[in-house]
């Protein structure tokens, strides 16, 4: 299965800054093959409940990020301001944790999904024990998630679209309130999510779109990925179908469908889910630069003081 809307990201094509374009060629999807078992782990404890498909979609995530968003410097630029403790709801496989661990913060990272939380194991013991002692890896549900040093984080965060994922305003508004409730007093959060205008929401009409082609670093396999979405204006929701086929050159491919309901989140409604979480918000900034937001702007991006 898909890994859990409590946990897990949109690959960011869908949901981002390398979005589907209208001018993307269209593909239809290669015949696939039975599925082959995932490569062994090279480090890091076994998955005993995770799932081979969803071994497989961890392992895809860091494909769809091979090119790198921009937003870790924001956090970094942050945690220099408040210090540590830092904490994380929905790490995915610790694109951000880890290097903030080793740059020398203490971080908490909360995740649901044991597959994307074996990824973030095995990257964290290849950058080495030091920051290894300042990460804390926490399998849970980060909307139920009520951790002993809830009080004490100065920086906390939900990155890169993941509010999307919890798929209804009332599980978007408790994520955010058990945000604050982890911050001490004066403490900051951060959310972001991404704001389509007009020209992508009318792309999300259920035609396949080809998103990229490029080999992955762990197995050298190729890998293409289609995908195809379909907005529900009335619910501010798009259901997104990602297919991905990978394989060694010459052979049938393998293929991996994950399915995600991402309901988006627009500006206001971020400040107001702020408020009600008791968050006094500084800023809502238009990119990882931290400019305004205006007309055009592609993101939203949270600052908010827990008073």
């Amino acid at each position: 299965s898909a890994p859990s809307p409590s946990s897990a990201r949109p690959a960011e094509p869908s949901a981002g800054a390398a979005r589907p374009t209208p001018s993307a060629p269209l593909r239809a999807p290669a015949p696939p093959r039975a599925r082959a078992p995932p490569r062994a782990p090279t480090a890091g404890p076994a998955v005993a409940d995770a799932s081979e498909e969803a071994v497989a979609l961890a392992r895809l995530y860091d494909v769809d990020l091979i090119e790198d968003p921009g937003d870790l410097d924001l956090y970094l630029a942050l945690a220099r301001r408040t210090g540590g403790p830092i904490l994380e709801l929905g790490t995915g496989t610790g694109r951000l944790a880890v290097p903030l661990a080793l740059t020398g913060f203490e971080v908490t990272a909360v995740d649901l999904d044991p597959a994307m939380l074996e990824r973030a194991e095995r990257f964290l013991a290849a950058v080495g024990p030091d920051a290894a002692a300042r990460l804390e890896f926490v399998p849970a549900d980060l909307l139920d998630v009520e951790l002993a040093s809830a009080g004490t984080f100065r920086l906390g965060f939900i990155a890169l679209n993941t509010l999307f994922l919890l798929g209804t305003r009332d599980r978007q508004r408790r994520a955010i309130r058990t945000l604050a409730a982890h911050l001490a007093p004066g403490g900051i959060a951060v959310v972001d999510v991404w704001l389509p205008d007009t020209d992508d929401l009318a792309r999300f009409d259920g035609r396949l779109i080809l998103e990229y082609e490029r080999p992955d670093p762990d197995t050298g396999h190729q890998v293409t990925k289609v995908a195809a979405a379909r907005h529900d204006p009335a619910m501010a929701v798009v259901d997104l179908t990602s297919i991905y086929d990978e394989g060694p050159p010459g052979e049938p491919p393998v293929r991996w469908i994950r399915r995600d309901a991402l309901r988006l989140v627009g500006a206001d409604e971020l400040r107001a889910m702020a408020e009600d979480a008791g968050l006094e918000v500084e800023q809502l900034a238009g990119s990882y630069d931290l400019d305004p937001l205006g007309p055009g702007s592609e993101r939203a991006i949270l600052i908010a003081r827990k008073t």
